[in-house]
């Protein structure tokens, strides 16, 4: 079946969906609007749907009047799918190539941008206790959605995910049995609390706020697919700015730095997995070049 065509900018849907945006900015001062457009149209809708607006523009008028519909609305324009070791070849790549290049850090700082429900958080957590790193690494794991961001402070999954969690944690190269990390009952499994007690949770937006730490590792996958080819050169940006020298980026399956007009800020470390390494050269090096 043919997908439906995107509203162009000037017809009425089109119109609708923009001045949503602008007032979700303008008003909450969330930016969403360097966001890919088929994304957006997804979401906007899926939004409208669960306040059951009849049109954009009446989703418009309950979000400039209404405070308390926001949290509803950012839950919808952001996505949260995730799983624990997802993608288990990139935590492999991770452990086998990556770890030993970060033990010779005295101390680790690991940004996790767009961290959702903090499946991709615990993962990595799991992987640097196992690797002996745990306890000299800080975490920061942020979100645009702050439901999101409560969801992965708590830790708590349902049960009936784990059996896929597990899967893939053997697949990453997991030393012993994902159950010794978590507690289960009454159909929730609660992630063990010693994982989270070097993770600093907060609110970030790569579209319109800056770096606040040096770190060794990003990993921010599947994130930068849902922006505009200006959002993700800003994104990147951030990235390069984030990192130390010798530090690493890692992304999801889809996405590429091939080009970012910040590509000369990064080598390729590992391109089946995508992970990049930043250079070692200072940036001033980089401009003058």
């Amino acid at each position: 079946m043919t997908a439906a065509p995107l509203p162009a900018v000037g017809t009425a849907e089109g119109i609708e969906l923009d001045l949503f945006l602008e007032a979700l900015h303008r008003r909450h001062h969330y930016d969403f609007r360097s966001y890919s457009r088929a994304s957006l149209l997804r979401r906007a809708d899926l939004a409208r749907e669960r306040l059951d607006c009849e049109t954009l523009s009446d989703l418009q008028k309950r979000l400039l009047h209404d405070p308390d519909v926001l949290p509803e609305i950012i839950d919808a324009m952001t996505v949260q799918v995730s799983e624990m070791f997802r993608d288990p070849s990139y935590f492999l790549a991770l452990r086998r190539e990556v770890i030993p290049h970060l033990r010779t850090f005295p101390s680790l700082k690991v940004w996790v941008a767009g961290c959702a429900d903090g499946e991709e958080l615990y993962s990595l957590a799991i992987l640097f206790r196992e690797e002996g790193l745990f306890d000299r690494t800080l975490f920061y794991a942020t979100e645009i959605n702050r439901r999101a961001l409560a969801r992965a402070e708590s830790g708590i999954y349902d049960i009936d995910r784990l059996a896929a969690f597990s899967h893939n944690y053997y697949g990453a190269g997991g030393r012993g049995s994902l159950s010794d990390y978590y507690t289960a009952g009454y159909g929730r499994a609660v992630i063990d609390r010693s994982l989270r007690a070097r993770t600093v949770f907060t609110e970030h937006n790569l579209a319109t706020d800056q770096v606040f730490s040096e770190v060794q590792l990003i990993s921010c996958r599947n994130v930068l697919i849902y922006f505009d080819s200006v959002l993700q050169d800003r994104a990147v940006g951030l990235f390069a700015e984030a990192l130390a020298r010798g530090g690493f980026l890692g992304l999801g399956s889809h996405e590429t730095l091939r080009f970012s007009t910040h590509s000369a800020a990064f080598s390729t470390f590992d391109e089946t997995d995508r992970i990049w390494r930043r250079t070692t050269y200072s940036q001033e090096a980089l401009n003058a070049g």
